[in-house]
């Protein structure tokens, strides 16, 4: 599993202007994923900036969620990720990219 393949396909589920209206970052066992949803076009990064919600996670595991194999109730309630910051975005998060 490799951090560029995460960016890539968080680049392409976000697009230039996916409504989200948050900034939120993937911290991984290889490095961040930063997302800031707030401007158009949005911005996708490694690096590790300040957000409003933050979920702690395995490379492994953000794909299995990016890819529907791992259920973002499921996934939370076992522990394989946590979240910091707002709740409100975690579940605009979960919405959009676990589905």
């Amino acid at each position: 599993m490799s951090l560029q393949t995460l960016t890539e396909k968080v680049k392409t589920l976000v697009g230039t202007n996916s409504g989200l209206d948050a900034s939120f970052k993937f911290v991984t066992d290889e490095g961040v994923v930063f997302v800031d949803t707030k401007q158009v076009p949005n911005i996708v990064s490694n690096e590790d900036l300040e957000t409003d919600c933050a979920m702690e996670i395995t490379t492994k595991n953000a794909l299995d969620l990016i890819n529907g194999d791992l259920n973002p109730m499921m996934g939370y309630m076992m522990g394989k990720f946590k979240i910091k910051g707002d709740m409100a975005v975690a579940m605009k998060i979960a919405q959009t990219f676990g589905s």
